[in-house]
């Protein structure tokens, strides 16, 4: 190979990691990538065994331009999609009992669209003007499922209504891999090996490497103790994991909406039965933590609404595992700030940021692909032809 062939160092092997490898070694770059791990995957990673588990519910929004890059390249995979009946068994949890719909003030809500909606305010106060307060609440902690914060009302209110109006879509944005996300995983990992991309797993670097430019796609914690760089903050959330499996019983629903306070219990295998074994339902759900709040009061909080969703699950319980995710939710913006005010991706002397936490658009893994794009393009200088996404949309 010449040598004027572009090189490019890839730290972290999750879901920008890929990402950033692919799109260098489609640009004709050599590509290393260095994983501390002994698989790929990063939150990405599903659980071998049994009960096929990510790291809290996992969906792939087709709103996003990763959907359209992931399947111009024949990464997507075979989806899962939600049979109409399920769909219908979606419960909120309001004024303490679940009930089929939401609030009607939650609904009107949807009409706003997320770039009118004050960046500078905070969604309580913007939606309560509009809505109400008890609205405004209901509709804050619906956004539990993109946003695994204890208190969304208090982010900034063009940051949460983006979620609100992307997770209560219709017909609903949310696809899902069959097999979890490790499938999709697998691919973009084939499709890494097939481009010459050279991955050492159980690879943790100390100290970033000289000789080539570098995409540093860890936690935001990782790349700052990495880079030694302090101002490599940002707010992130905290939140109770429960995964579940319990013996099937026709009726179940599908997923509970915490609107009293935010919750999300999801059952993933409604669309995909090869999560659990013959005759076992997988549920997954997240209960956002408060500063002051354990793992065992997230916990608590679940089995309420287990308790009121499917009275008898604990004497159908097969297996559980309780976990508690600190800062491994992807950024939350304070009133006052936008995407552009996070961690930049250009941190000078050739090293570039991709990651969840930092100045990217999108929601949830949109945020480290486009992230990844804009670092691998500004690492590589290479020209924005990145097939018609806007990384710089509000």
């Amino acid at each position: 190979m010449p040598r004027s062939t572009p090189a490019l160092t890839v730290i972290g092997g999750g879901f920008a990691g890929l990402t950033a490898a692919i799109t260098a070694a489609e640009a004709g770059a050599r590509v290393t990538l260095h994983e501390a791990h002994h698989t790929l995957g990063g939150r990405a990673r599903t659980a071998d065994g049994p009960y096929r588990t990510n790291e809290g519910p996992h969906a792939l929004y087709n709103g996003g331009p990763h959907w359209t890059w992931l399947k111009q390249r024949g990464l997507l995979g075979q989806l899962a999609a939600l049979p109409p009946r399920e769909a219908a068994r979606l419960r909120f949890h309001r004024d303490g009992t679940l009930r089929r719909t939401p609030p009607l003030a939650l609904l009107r809500l949807l009409r706003r669209r997320p770039e009118l909606a004050p960046a500078d305010e905070d969604f309580t106060t913007w939606a309560s003007r509009l809505i109400g307060p008890e609205g405004a609440r209901a509709a804050a902690h619906y956004t539990a499922v993109a946003l695994f914060h204890h208190d969304p009302g208090a982010l900034s209110a063009r940051f949460v209504q983006e979620r609100l109006r992307r997770t209560a879509k219709l017909p609903p944005e949310a696809a899902y891999p069959v097999g979890g996300w490790a499938s999709v995983i697998d691919r973009m990992a084939a499709r890494a090996w097939n481009l010459g991309v050279r991955v050492e797993t159980l690879a943790r670097l100390d100290t970033v490497p000289t000789d080539t430019p570098v995409v540093v796609a860890t936690s935001l914690d990782a790349a700052r103790r990495l880079l030694k760089d302090d101002t490599l903050v940002w707010d992130s959330g905290r939140t109770a994991l429960i995964d579940l499996a319990v013996r099937t019983r026709r009726g179940d629903p599908f997923a509970v909406s915490g609107l009293d306070s935010p919750a999300w219990l999801e059952r993933f295998t409604a669309q995909d039965k090869s999560l659990a074994p013959p005759g076992e339902s997988l549920i997954q759900g997240q209960i956002p933590l408060a500063p002051h709040e354990s793992g065992s009061d997230g916990a608590a909080r679940a089995e309420h609404l287990l308790d009121l969703a499917l009275p008898d699950w604990r004497e159908r319980t097969t297996w559980r595992r309780d976990s508690v995710a600190k800062g491994r939710t992807g950024a939350l913006d304070r009133p006052g700030t936008t995407w552009r005010d996070r961690p930049a991706i250009h941190r000078g002397d050739g090293v570039h940021l991709a990651g969840d936490m930092v100045a990217a658009p999108g929601i949830l893994s949109e945020v480290s692909f486009t992230s990844a794009i804009e670092a691998t393009t500004l690492a590589l200088r290479l020209p924005v032809t990145t097939r018609g996404l806007d990384l710089n949309s509000a």
